[in-house]
């Protein structure tokens, strides 16, 4: 029986025995991938330390070694790097993979959905509660990933999709629950077949990760009304807990064991991440310059307008990091600041030169307000006061260089829905301020995330003693 053979090639390429979850996963799929059901989709769901990542892998390269075609996505780029790492094949952005651009000198952006020629075709999607289905993205398709995926994939013959994600990780923003991975509502919205699997027992060769220990504790947090987790440091070498006092000489050694690139501070605000990035530069890096060669920075607003002269970046996302290469001159200009920068994207490992806004490194906003937007277009607007046409002053301000610059902050300490489909080595989690009435199931979902960023090295920064186990001390 072929279900029984695919079974035992991905138990030989997973390298371990299943547990009784992982066994039902793997039976799932395959009445699910060989039931041929063309209107079925698969969801599969799993915390950390289940051996989720492991199961998709040995699935992928079994799928690949028997020849059938499938395709890998993510949200995100950091979170495609991922999961083509973990995989062993190459992962692209769903945006990248979905989308046309209707114009390529259009400096708003407008991307079309694409047409998916092709057939007999799964579709893997990994961090599945990233998607949103808000409306939020007007410039893509209809504005609604969710559908706009579930059309790509299912409008070529005999397509399907499998959603692959964390339940306990944090929601798209301002959402409650993530609705790629919630078979009811997928039930509702596209009248689709939904076979699902969940995997919830932590791996044995997992319990002696401090890092997914308090993972495990933080989730099971979710829905029990309890206030406080019950962290464990003591007998964990890979996580450790530390006051401000220590911090900087800990980013420090993190520095030179990890690299910058693999070390990360996750917080609670954009105000916070403010304040550590302003210390980290100055005070660990000797950064005395507002910006400098080497500074790593990130993307906090979608960009279209750079992306355009180069042929593998569709669109600079929010999201995406960046290390500084050179700065080739400064401008102040519209009441803003602005520096010409050659920039190295990660995940693409392309170089590209485009104009920065330096206002948007220190503000406490998430990025320009919408009336700072409205301001910056009117400074533009008085430069082509010449231009009778208003439509005609439309078109040069949307081709402005500096009305179209990258929007950036800081990426030494960023918000945890920032870092969210990406990981690092080594992670600092700063608790900041936390009344008792914000320990809610949202807060647990922050923390959960905040601490599954961490491969290697996990550090609770400032946390109030209640929150660990009383043996600790």
């Amino acid at each position: 029986m072929i279900g029984k053979h695919f079974g035992e090639i991905v138990l030989k390429n997973f390298g371990y025995e299943f547990s009784p979850a992982q066994k039902n996963a793997v039976g799932l799929f395959s009445q699910f991938f060989f039931g041929q059901k063309e209107d079925s989709l698969f969801v599969l769901k799993g915390y950390a330390g289940t051996g989720k990542t492991s199961l998709v892998a040995a699935i992928v390269n079994t799928l690949l070694s028997f020849e059938y075609k499938v395709v890998l996505l993510a949200p995100t780029g950091r979170a495609a790097k991922v999961f083509s790492a973990y995989a062993g094949h190459s992962a692209f952005t769903i945006h990248k993979k979905i989308y046309r651009q209707k114009s390529a000198t259009d400096g708003e952006g407008e991307f079309d959905l694409g047409f998916n020629g092709g057939t007999d075709t799964l579709f893997f999607v990994d961090e599945a509660s990233m998607i949103s289905n808000s409306g939020e993205e007007s410039n893509f398709g209809s504005g609604h990933l969710l559908d706009d995926l579930m059309e790509y994939v299912y409008n070529g013959r005999n397509n399907r999709l499998v959603l692959i994600g964390d339940m306990a990780q944090l929601p798209p923003v301002g959402l409650d629950v993530s609705p790629a991975l919630d078979p009811e509502a997928l039930r509702f919205l596209y009248n689709m077949e939904i076979c699902e699997a969940v995997l919830t027992d932590v791996m044995r060769q997992a319990e002696q990760s401090g890092i997914l220990f308090n993972a495990t504790a933080v989730r099971h947090l979710l829905g029990s009304g309890k206030t406080t987790p019950e962290l464990k440091i003591t007998g964990f070498p890979d996580v450790c807990r530390i006051g401000g006092a220590e911090l900087l000489e800990e980013i420090d050694s993190c520095y030179g064991k990890y690299g910058v690139d693999e070390t990360m501070i996750v917080c609670r605000s954009n105000k916070r991440a403010n304040r550590f990035n302003e210390g980290v530069r100055r005070m660990i890096l000797y950064r005395e310059e507002d910006f400098s060669c080497g500074d790593k920075i990130m993307i906090v607003k979608n960009n279209y307008f750079w992306a355009k002269d180069y042929e593998r970046i569709d669109f600079i996302a929010n999201g995406d990091i960046a290390t500084v290469l050179k700065i080739e001159k400064r401008a102040e200009l519209y009441g803003r600041h602005f520096a010409r920068t050659r920039l190295m994207l990660a995940g693409y490992e392309e170089e590209i030169t485009a104009w920065v806004m330096l206002d948007t490194l220190t503000s406490d906003a998430p990025a320009l307000t919408y009336e700072e937007n409205r301001d910056l277009y009117r400074s533009v607007e008085a430069d082509y006061t010449d231009l009778a046409s208003r439509k005609k002053r439309f078109e040069k301000i949307r081709e402005n260089e500096f009305f179209n610059a990258l929007q950036i902050k800081f990426a030494y300490a960023v918000t945890c829905h920032k870092a969210q489909g990406g990981q690092w080595d080594a992670v600092f989690i700063d608790q900041g301020w936390v009344a008792d009435g914000m320990l809610t199931d949202e807060y647990w979902r922050w923390l959960y995330t905040a601490v599954t960023r961490a491969r290697k090295r996990l550090y609770f920064v400032n946390f109030k003693p209640e929150f660990f186990d009383r043996k600790e001390g």
